[in-house]
Formats: C-alpha cells, structure tokens, sequence
C-alpha cells in the first residue's frame, strides 16, 4: 500500500513536467507569432509614417524650391509627388536610390532622368509598400508628377513587363520624356528575386 502510494506522486510528477514542457513551448510559440506579426506590421506603419513626414518637407520644398530633410538625421530628401486618382494613391518621392531611402518610400534611380525632363526618368519602390498599387494600374492610366522646383506632368501608362534585374536598363528606351516605375515580382513572393516588375509610361501634353 505504501509502495503504491509512493509511486502516485511519481506519475504526477511526470505529467506535471510533461504539461509544463507543453506550456512552454505554447507560449515559445506564441511570442515567436507575436514577433513575426509585429515585423509585418511594423514596415507597413514605418512607411506610412514617414510618408507624413516626407509629405511635410516637400510641401516646405515647394514653396522655396529648396530641399528639406523629412527629419534631421535623413541622408535624403523629397524630390516629387506622384499620384494615380484613378487609384487613390499619392507617394513622395526621394532623391537617393540607396536600401535605406527605400524603406521610407519611392526613390529616382541614378542614371536616369530627373523628372520633367527629356530621357526615362526611374523610381523604385518596395512591392509590398509603396509600390504595391503597381499590379493594380492598366495601360491607359495616368500618373501625375510634381517636382519640388514647380514642374508639373502628367504620364499615361502605355503597358508593363517583367524583366531580370540585369536586363533591364534605359539605354535603348525611346527618345522623349518617360517614366518607368520598378518594383520587384511577383508581387506576394516572400524573398526578394532576379524578377522586376517594370510600368512604362509616356509623357502627355494633354
């Protein structure tokens, strides 16, 4: 009898440990879920925010055609507005094409033209951000560009295409003022690819 009853606790022992195992990898789990939600939330709010900021400092840009920094430790500065009604979308655009002006929002590539003026003018952007509403424009959509220097054009989008990022260039594009918009593909890919996702559009006079 006591023999029995001393292998009781024993058994309880086992299955409380076996429990507590349990317990602590629900709530291992648990953290590392709140952890990778927090992550996807946390660049999706981070580029919103900055949009604010980004908005507010070219709207200074603007008004005396100089740049502004969004805030004081920003290594670039906004150089444009783009905006698709059709879509509801407006973004600044940014003057280095650098990873980390990328994560505050669309930057003008270097080796293109700026905005506004004659030859292809790039802005890249992430896709799961600010560029998402890519996969959503049609060829015949317009896309309106502000600089900070006052110059205002309107683009309509002649078509899009995917190409490997070493394929792509601006060399052979058409002569006359374009704009192509670069983002990478497919669009719901988790890691980043050689694929781009590239919208071309043509400056219009009316």
């Amino acid at each position: 009898m006591n023999a029995a009853v001393l292998r009781v606790p024993g058994r309880i022992g086992k299955a409380a440990r076996g429990h507590g195992l349990a317990a602590l990898l629900l709530l291992a789990l648990c953290l590392f879920g709140v952890v990778e939600v927090g992550r996807g939330l946390y660049i999706p709010a981070k580029a919103a925010v900055a949009q604010v900021l980004l908005d507010r400092a070219f709207e200074r840009s603007r008004i005396d055609h100089a740049p502004h920094k969004p805030w004081a430790w920003a290594d670039m500065t906004p150089v444009a507005r783009l905006s698709v009604p059709a879509l509801g979308v407006s973004r600044i655009v940014l003057d280095s094409g650098s990873g980390q002006a990328l994560a505050f929002g669309p930057t003008l590539l270097p080796g293109g033209a700026a905005l506004g003026q004659a030859g292809t003018a790039v802005v890249a952007a992430h896709r799961d951000t600010h560029f998402r509403f890519l996969r959503d424009l049609k060829k015949g959509d317009v896309i309106f560009a502000q600089t900070r220097e006052g110059v205002e054009r309107r683009y309509r989008v002649t078509g899009a295409e995917v190409v490997r990022w070493d394929g792509y260039g601006v060399a052979d594009a058409p002569i006359g003022e374009r704009l192509d918009l670069v983002t990478c593909y497919p669009f719901d890919a988790v890691r980043s690819g050689p694929w781009r996702y590239v919208v071309h559009a043509q400056a219009v006079t009316q």
